[in-house]
């Protein structure tokens, strides 16, 4: 299993939200292309990039700092997110040198976007379903939709052959409590298509439950900026060393 650190950018700063709450913010450095520079020193293979302002206004607001950040560490691939609704969003991503585009709202919203990238680039496209007692959530998750996160993965997988899902319990995220393992093990046992982990990591024995899961990737960040664990030895977990 992969772990991937996460960049969530707010403001041009790199900051964290407590269940998606934009009132309950965490800002951990001023400049995220610093923290990226960061992670790929300590080993970072990939990075997951989220522009928070984009996600609320459904437009890449932050994409200046996220294309710095991509180029800044070329040895790293980086998966962004965020504000990405329209085709030439996830065009000009790409071409900035991003390694994979998350397509979070759009998949519920606007799916023809989701379409067009699934077949414009394969293997590159994520599809982000956070979900919310189980129930996909919009909008920078300030909206629950009445769709089940398994009935709207079974959609995007026959209609738009998508490559990944990027799974987040809302419930967990930033909570450091430990993953939903029963919800994540639901969902990866309902899709074909691999499935990135997220929400609730707090310790390398979280990676360790993930990773038994069957999960392809974790999505680690709260607990890497707040020291709980360390990227090297969350790497080391997940290939199947021991967490203690």
């Amino acid at each position: 299993m992969d772990v991937i650190a996460a960049i969530d950018i707010r403001g041009g700063r790199c900051v964290r939200l407590l269940q998606g709450d934009y009132t309950r913010e965490t800002v951990y450095a001023d400049d995220p292309v610093e923290v990226a520079r960061r992670w790929a020193e300590r080993g970072a293979a990939r990075l997951h990039v989220v522009d928070l302002d984009g996600a609320k206004s459904g437009r890449p607001d932050q994409q200046a700092v996220v294309v710095r950040l991509i180029e800044s560490v070329p040895g790293v691939a980086v998966q962004v997110g965020g504000g990405i609704r329209r085709l030439r969003d996830a065009e000009s991503y790409i071409e900035a040198g991003a390694a994979r585009i998350v397509l979070g709202t759009a998949a519920i919203k606007e799916q023809e976007t989701v379409l067009n990238a699934c077949a414009r680039f394969p293997d590159r496209v994520v599809v982000a379903i956070d979900a919310r007692d189980g129930m996909v959530a919009a909008e920078a998750w300030h909206e629950v939709t009445s769709v089940a996160a398994v009935d709207l993965a079974h959609e995007i997988e026959e209609s738009a052959h998508a490559t990944r899902f990027l799974y987040t319990d809302i419930a967990t995220d930033g909570t450091l409590a430990g993953p939903n393992v029963t919800a994540l093990t639901a969902f990866i046992r309902a899709v074909s298509s691999p499935v990135i982990a997220s929400g609730g990591v707090g310790s390398l024995a979280d990676v360790e439950k993930v990773a038994a899961t069957g999960a392809e990737a974790v999505v680690v960040g709260k607990a890497l900026y707040e020291g709980r664990l360390s990227l090297e030895d969350a790497v080391r977990v997940a290939l199947g060393g021991a967490a203690a």
